[in-house]
């Protein structure tokens, strides 16, 4: 049916506007009412079986055939150019300003709107993100520019080199001075580098402003110390310098392609819920990972967390994974849209970190006052924008 879908693609400019009422009529029947005839057709095709083999599940494809004809009939509806038909059955096209980041588990306009001017090969759900989440194509990294700080580090060049994989264009924020290079089949490949120094965050500015995606890295771990200025550079490194720059590229968000697009990953680490044996390592990851859930309820754009087990690094020789295999696991998982990456060894963290998160996350809803999101501040003075975002 692909010949068919192009006619869908003609129908929308990148703010979804439509080309012309004619073309979104046409795109209508062209497209949306096949596509609802074939997915009607299986579901008659399962209720036949069902009904011969099978009675008792026959429901199961009765509720399908409806579910498709709540497609089919107000695609010909929109076919036939009823009047306000389109703004109440075809939601995820209507234009205007995005409001909200990409939905996790429902389809929204955002979301959509990746299938149409991200990449046609990803985003393919209609309602429910489950199918993409599934095979991995709830997020393309393909042609996006991807700045990872840390890169100089063991867990640096392992993403540097999984984000090159999956066709990104990919940028390493560190603070030596020299050029991170990444291995890949026996041959070594200069990556684009920008030296930065904590403390100097907004000297990115520029550069944030042209990147999609946006993975904190970098930390330090002074192990067994606790001396004033162990603490003054575990929070400063571990937890601030990550916090200043989440602000910097959140005020980058402005427009719809950036709601759209632009994501940041945020390595707060397994010792948000779990000993790490160095205790100001945890205090100050503990204190990011607080800060990003709770400015995770206003954010403009996806926030992804990574919690992540002892990998083997210079900052943890007794790790037990491979920073590679690691690196591997947070890629894919980001690609099924996982919005919190867990990777370790230990079972707890599967069960301990969401309880966590939930509670904290539900605390800081009941107890703090709603903000509104750079993007939309300009607009304030809306009535009918500020009720929409609320």
């Amino acid at each position: 049916m692909y010949r068919w879908h192009v006619w869908h693609h003609r129908v929308f400019r990148q703010d979804f506007s439509v080309v012309s009422d004619q073309i979104y009529r046409q795109g209508n029947w062209y497209h949306d009412v096949p596509e609802a005839i074939a997915m009607l057709t299986f579901s008659l095709i399962f209720g036949i079986i069902a009904h011969s083999f099978a009675p008792e599940h026959q429901w199961f494809a009765l509720i399908g055939c409806v579910y498709t004809l709540s497609f089919l009939l107000p695609a010909i509806a929109r076919g036939l150019g009823i009047p306000k038909v389109d703004q109440l059955t075809d939601i995820t096209h209507l234009p205007g300003e995005f409001y909200q980041p990409p939905s996790h588990w429902f389809v929204n306009r955002p979301y959509h709107w990746r299938h149409h001017f991200d990449n046609q090969n990803a985003y393919f759900c209609g309602t429910l993100t489950f199918v993409d989440k599934l095979m991995g194509t709830a997020l393309s990294l393909k042609g996006k520019t991807i700045a990872v700080t840390g890169a100089s580090g063991t867990l640096g060049r392992a993403l540097l080199l999984q984000l090159h994989q999956a066709e990104a264009k990919v940028i390493a924020l560190t603070s030596g001075d020299q050029t991170v290079s990444i291995h890949l089949n026996g041959e070594e490949y200069p990556v684009k580098t920008i030296t930065w120094k904590v403390g100097e965050e907004d000297q990115l500015t520029q550069l944030l402003k042209k990147v999609d995606i946006l993975i904190l890295n970098h930390g330090i771990n002074v192990h067994g110390e606790r001396t004033p200025q162990a603490i003054t550079n575990s929070y400063e490194i571990n937890a601030f310098s990550s916090w200043r720059l989440l602000e910097l590229f959140l005020s980058t968000v402005e427009t719809n392609t950036d709601i759209a697009r632009k994501e940041i990953w945020v390595n707060t680490s397994e010792a948000e819920v779990s000993p790490a044996l160095s205790p100001l390592y945890e205090l100050s990851k503990r204190t990011l990972g607080d800060l990003i859930t709770l400015r995770r309820l206003d954010a403009p754009c996806v926030i992804r967390k990574l919690i992540l087990g002892p990998f083997k690094s210079n900052l943890n020789p007794i790790g037990v994974m491979s920073p590679d295999w690691v690196a591997k696991q947070i890629v894919k998982q980001a690609c099924s849209d996982m919005r919190t990456i867990i990777v370790t060894i230990n079972p707890i963290t599967f069960i301990a970190f969401p309880v966590k998160e939930f509670f904290v996350s539900l605390y800081f809803k009941l107890f703090t006052h709603k903000s509104i999101p750079t993007f939309l501040r300009k607009e304030v003075s809306s009535s009918e924008t500020f009720s929409k975002f609320n």
